[in-house]
This record gives C-alpha cells, structure tokens and sequence, in this order.
C-alpha cells in the first residue's frame, strides 16, 4: 500500500481541512529501518531520511554535507569562464565597478557578497539598488546611463540582467561592459553582453536551476578566484568561505530547493555566521533579540524580512549597505532603522490584510470561490502586496494576487501560488493575450502590472485558465505526517539529531510530527494573533505549543473549542530560548479531533 493510501491516525477532515498522509509508504519504511541500523540513528530521524529519498549507503555523507563534496564546477556553468575573467580584468586593471542589484534579500547579499570581494581588492565600486515603486525591478537604461556616467567602466547585475536586453544596451554605448549573473527565467532574447550567467538559460546543461543568485555570485567568484591564481599577481586572495554567510541567507530567503550544494551553502555559511564576522548580520540579529545561535528560522522569519523591509517601504538600498559595511556602529545604525521599517511594514500588512481578507471571504462565502483570487486597492504599498498574496494564499488555499492601484488605475501585483501550479506560465499567458500591461515570474511567484479597466476580463481568463488544475489539487490536498512523537519524547537531543538532516525547506521539507492524543491547557493569544499553549501526554509530561497567525483561522477556532480537551496536533519540532533558557516547542501546523 502506498504512503498516499494510508491515512495517518484516520484524520480526513483536519482543522484546516486536510487529510493526514502517512510520508512515508512501506518501502521507504524498510528503509528507514535500514539507514537506522546501518548509521546508528535514531528511529525518527531514518524515518525522516527515508522520505526524503536518502538511500542507506548516502545517509552519512548527506548528514555533514561539505562544500568539497557539492560544490559544482563553476565552469560547467554557461558563460562562466567569460564573466570570470571580465571580472579578473577589472580587479587586475583596478577599474570602477558598478554592482546593479535587486531590492529583496538574494539582491541584497549578492550586491554585498560581490562588493566585499571587491572591497579586498580596494577596487572602487558602488551599489546601485532600483527603487520598488519608481523604477520597478531590474536595470533601466536610466540607471545603467547614470553608473557609466559616474565612472563605471564594468557593471555587474546581480539577480536580474537577464531579460533587460535594453537596459545592458545603453551602459554598452555609454561605454561600460555589462556581466550579468542572474538565476531567473529567461522570459526572451539574452541581453548582449559580456556573458550571462544563469543556469536557467536553456543552453545551460550544468543542472545548477536550483541556486539563487548569491549563490550563482559565489561559483563565479571562485571561477574568478581561480583566473586570479592563474595570472599571479595578487598575492593575498579573499577567503570566500567566510563570506557563505550571505550565501545562506540568500538561498534560505530566496526559497530555492534545498538540494545538491545549497544545502551546503546553508550548514556552512550559519557556521560562518556564528562567527558574526559580518557586523550587518551580528547588528540586524541584536536587534532582533536572537539571543542563541543562528539557524534557517532566524534567517527566513527574522533576519530577512528586516532587509527587505528597506525595499518594501524604505531605501532599496539599506539592506545592502548593512551587509557590506564593516562598521559596528554604522551597521547598528542601519540595522535599527531596518528594524523600524520591519514595524512599520507589518502595521500596515496586517491593516492590508483585513481588508483584504474580508474581499477574499466575501467571494467564497457562497462556495468554493473562485480558483485564482485577485484582489486590489488603492489604498495599499506596493512594496507591501507580495506579502499580501502570500498570506490569502496560506489562508484560502489557492493562487492569490494582491495588487496596488495608482491614482492613474494602474496596479503593480505580485501573486503566489501553491505548490504543483505555475503561475508564472499563467502570468506569462496573460501578457500574451493583453490583459496585462506586463509580468512575469516563476512557478510559485509572479508579479504583474495591470490596468485597473482589464481587471474583471483577468479574473474571468484566470478562472477560465485555472480552474480544473487549481480544484484538483485542493482535492488532492493532505498533509503528510512523518511521524508520531509524545511531549515525552520531544527532548533537546532529539532536535538535535533532527536538525543534522536538514537544513530544511523547499525541496527537502521540514519534518512533520504529530502529538497524538494530548491535552490542550493555558491557550491564550500572544503578539499579533499568535496562540500559545502547553500539551499535556497521557503521563503529565507537557510541551509547549505555538501557532502563528492562528488567531482568526479555522486552526484557531478549533483550538478555542477544544480547550481542556484531548486533541491530536501536528506541527515542527523546535527550540524556544527565553531569558537564557532552552525549551523545546512545537510550531503548530495543523490539529484534528482525537479518537
């Protein structure tokens, strides 16, 4: 019988909806058992291996992934011997560089990343980040005009270039080189430049689609590296490995799958991190209050949305310059006023959200609702409806769009969409047909500009286009359990043993446990619509328990009702650290009615 036909605990119809899945099916259960056995591992920990498609004799390398043994050929990469050397020329000819980067967090770490390899060289260059609002992302001949103007004889673009073919065009008649080093869908014809590199292109077979943009940065500077050796005249060259730091937080922030070398780049770049060498992180994680060591959780939900808080709301460039400088003070400076944007930026979300929440509910109110929602105002920031759509869609379960209309009823969007439909072929049909001005994107993330006139004929293609796919998959929805755990057993070590089988995320998700039969005691709401309450096993053993954003979900009602009551509950084992002490707790996805 197979994992997707077996029901985990019997649960059909959870709070939030879904069907519990056993992950694992009987096969990968022998193999779990072998991977135990074999490495001397936990059961748990096997179980969660074995999902994951880890065979037996590849457990003990795939504990301690190393740069050595995932690092890829740089040159393998299309373009990459080029771009390498343009950049070798520049260091070698101590020309000014200009780095044009992205205004999110792989922009930010890609731009620092690049300019603190320059920066060792004490090779002039500057960092150009657009503004969200005024300029949109990517280069614009404007821009590119202004850098050469300024003394750039080389631009790099980092996270963008690669569909800007006009933009490369003007700095090259304005008298600058153009590298480009990028990780995004080519949406059209490459720009003319001195090389592209991205192993998205189709003509790139290195199996790299997976890297950010930090991290497509890092190869070609070690490419670069290498060019430099060759040529000899430079006797002290970067450690990159200390530099990894950016290049986790990019990859952990950017979302990409966390397979071949990103996984790596994450386990060695937070060791890296710990050593707070880089005095931006050390500043933005005080202001924070991480008070223990780093981990993927901080660098997705704490860390990176302070950097891009700047690029929502604020200067596009303050993420970057916190990532480069190497002034405690400076960086404490920026580092506060990330932090203050970061507040500001929430405050206005959750006021977006509410209203955005009660358009969406009012379209579903007499049904299933429409298959793709797109909502919109303009009263909303549009640095600021990226993060709307993802909240409607982790709440309503379906592809979402929030978009921010102009005075002149234009409307900047970004949309989000659950996993198995691509919404950038979606938007990227939609341009095709005229029903937007533009947009583009990936599989799960979009971004589009609409008038707001063609709204009502966008929704009706959406639903026409997505409809069948979008109602299937929500049919198919379910959450899959690896496995059961008591409050007992939900000890330090055991985290421990788990977190040496990630880092997890996309691509190699973060492991499922359910509490079965526990007590749920002491819930109350805490922050901004949190619940935070204790599970107590069957022998008096408790944990604590917190759900994020629970409060107005139906996770959330649910809980209110069963308040002293024994309920099963599933959710990621974690570490809470409060006044110098160290809990375990679980971060609650999902819970079901026991027995």
């Amino acid at each position: 019988m197979s994992a997707q036909q077996r029901t985990f605990l019997e649960i059909e119809n959870s709070a939030n909806g879904l069907r519990w899945q056993h992950r694992l099916d009987l096969r990968q259960e022998n193999f779990a058992l072998a991977i135990a056995q074999q490495e001397g591992i936990a059961d748990l920990v096997a179980r969660v291996l074995a999902a994951r498609g880890v065979e037996a004799d590849q457990a003990a390398k795939f504990l301690q992934p190393s740069i050595r043994d995932l690092m890829p050929d740089p040159a393998s990469l299309t373009g990459m011997q080029e771009a390498a050397s343009r950049i070798a020329k520049a260091v070698t000819g101590r020309e000014r560089v200009a780095i044009f980067g992205d205004y999110d967090v792989d922009g930010a770490a890609s731009s620092a990343l690049l300019k603190r390899f320059l920066d060792h060289f004490k090779i002039a260059s500057e960092i150009y980040i657009p503004d969200r609002v005024f300029e949109g992302y990517g280069p614009n001949d404007t821009a590119m005009r202004d850098l050469v103007e300024r003394g750039a004889q080389l631009i790099v673009t980092v996270d963008c270039g690669t569909n800007s073919p006009g933009p490369v065009a003007a700095a090259n008649e304005a008298g600058a080189d153009v590298v480009v080093l990028d990780h995004h869908q080519v949406g059209g014809p490459l720009p003319e430049a001195v090389s592209v590199v991205n192993p998205n292109r189709e003509d790139d077979l290195s199996g790299q689609g997976h890297l950010c943009a930090a991290g497509v940065v890092f190869l070609t500077l070690v490419q670069t590296v290498k060019q430099l050796k060759i040529e000899g005249k430079h006797a002290v060259l970067p450690d990159l490995l200390k530099m990894l730091d950016l290049v986790a937080l990019a990859t952990v922030c950017d979302v990409v799958p966390l397979i071949g070398v990103n996984r790596a780049f994450i386990t060695k770049g937070l060791l890296a991190a710990r050593h707070q060498n880089n005095p931006g992180l050390t500043s933005l994680a005080r202001v924070a209050k991480i008070g223990e060591p780093l981990n993927s959780f901080h660098l997705g939900f704490l860390i990176g949305p302070r950097i891009n808080a700047g690029g929502r709301i604020g200067n596009a460039g303050l993420g970057a310059r916190l990532l480069c400088t190497e002034d405690p003070v400076e960086a404490e400076s920026i580092a506060s006023e990330l932090d203050r944007l970061n507040q500001e930026r929430q405050a206005m979300e959750r006021e977006m959200l509410a209203e955005a929440m009660a358009e969406a509910e009012s379209e579903v109110a007499s049904g299933q609702g429409p298959a793709v929602l797109v909502t919109g105002s303009t009263q909303w920031h549009p640095g600021v409806v990226g993060l709307l759509a993802s909240r409607l869609k982790d709440r309503m379960r379906r592809p979402a769009f929030a978009i921010a209309f102009d005075g002149n009823g234009v409307g900047t969007g970004s949309g989000r969409s659950v996993s198995g439909f691509d919404l950038g072929k979606l938007v990227r049909q939609a341009a095709e047909q005229d029903l937007i001005v533009k947009g583009g994107g990936h599989a799960m993330a979009a971004g589009i500009t609409v008038k707001r006139e063609k709204l009502a004929e966008l929704r009706a293609y959406f639903e026409e286009q997505a409809a069948d796919a979008v109602f299937r998959l929500r049919g198919e929805e379910c959450l899959k359990i690896d496995a059961a755990l008591s409050a007992d057993g939900a000890t330090a070590d055991l985290l421990e043993a788990l977190e040496k089988a990630g880092p997890f995320g996309p691509g190699h998700p973060q492991p499922v446990l359910v509490l079965p039969n526990h007590q749920l005691v002491d819930l109350r709401t805490v922050g901004h619509g949190h619940l935070r309450f204790f599970l107590r096993s069957q022998t008096g053993a408790r944990l604590q328990a917190i759900a994020f954003r629970a409060a107005e979900t139906p996770l959330g009602v649910f809980l209110h009702t069963r308040i002293g009551r024994d309920i099963h509950v599933a959710g990621n084992l974690s570490a809470n650290y409060w006044n110098g002490n160290r809990s375990m707790q679980l971060r609650v996805i999902d819970a079901a009615v026991a027995g």
